[in-house]
């Protein structure tokens, strides 16, 4: 990927572990870290800008994908 960003695949995973997981894999990382989360679950739309603003993450991106949706997230 062109910016960087490690890409997490969550296509199939249904509420609430796209943001479990998103949250485990940036707890992990260093900030200003990039991450690409792919998922299909439809709350995930509300979801992951709300986990953004919670922890303090910028959400950079958030693109409609084949089924699903992508979002770009930086590490706060």
């Amino acid at each position: 990927m062109s910016d960087g960003a490690e890409t997490l695949d969550l296509r199939g995973l249904k509420c609430p572990m796209p943001v479990l997981r998103t949250r485990k894999h940036l707890r992990d990382s260093t900030g200003g870290t990039r991450v690409r989360v792919e998922t299909t679950d439809p709350l995930a739309v509300i979801d992951i800008p709300h986990f953004c603003r919670e922890e303090g993450h910028r959400l950079l991106a958030a693109d409609p994908m084949d089924g699903g949706h992508v979002f770009t997230i930086e590490k706060g």
